[in-house]
């Protein structure tokens, strides 16, 4: 499997002919679609969905599948018959990948903004996307996981402590579209060295 990451929090998956994209944000290069089979969105917030760009994917595309919770699909009128609503606990066929989804809630931002539903996906059971969330998937192996590092809703301690929960073989930087270079500077020096696993910010358009 092919594993790219892009700007943000959108990952692209391929194999076997077959591509998978997660969050596809507006902050996202339109390259990340390319080609597109099938889209997880994690949550309704908009640096993680355009539904816009969505639209005309699947105006080339027609087959696309959008899977994601039920408050996100509500949201995507333009994509109406492309949709599939996800609950937590849920494994499903998204292009030929094997998908198991996890968590349900955002992250805590502060308790006086309303918390929206998120979903995590785990990809074959070997690559985890959380969102915006720091949710376990208990039970599961998980090679490669993507750590949410910057964001009003986390601190250090809880990427790292995310990390060391899962115990994957390696984890990538998510959502870190945020930070300047002095602040991912500060950040993947302290995760290099607390993490317990292998390691990385990707530069947009990544593939490993």
């Amino acid at each position: 499997m092919k594993v790219t990451k892009f700007e943000h929090s959108c990952v692209r998956l391929e194999r076997d002919g077959a591509v998978l994209v997660i969050d596809p944000g507006p902050w996202t290069s339109p390259a990340a679609l390319d080609g597109v089979d099938a889209v997880l969105i994690t949550h309704e917030h908009f640096d993680h969905l355009d539904v816009d760009r969505l639209a005309d994917a699947l105006a080339k595309r027609p087959a696309v599948t959008v899977h994601a919770h039920e408050a996100v699909v509500s949201k995507l009128d333009a994509l109406r018959g492309a949709t599939r609503t996800v609950a937590s606990g849920d494994s499903f066929d998204a292009a030929g990948y094997a998908v198991q989804a996890y968590g349900g809630w955002h992250a805590l931002l502060h308790p006086e903004i309303t918390r929206v539903p998120n979903l995590g996906f785990l990809v074959d059971d070997r690559v985890y996307h959380p969102g915006d969330s720091f949710d376990v998937p208990e039970g599961a192996t998980v090679d490669t996981l993507f750590v949410p590092v910057s964001g009003p809703w986390l601190k250090l301690s809880e990427s790292v402590d995310f990390i060391r929960a899962i115990r994957p073989r390696r984890a990538y930087a998510l959502h870190d579209g945020l930070y300047n270079e002095k602040g991912h500077m500060v950040v993947d020096g302290s995760l290099d060295r607390l993490a317990q696993c292998e390691y990385a910010r990707l530069d947009p358009g990544t593939t490993v």
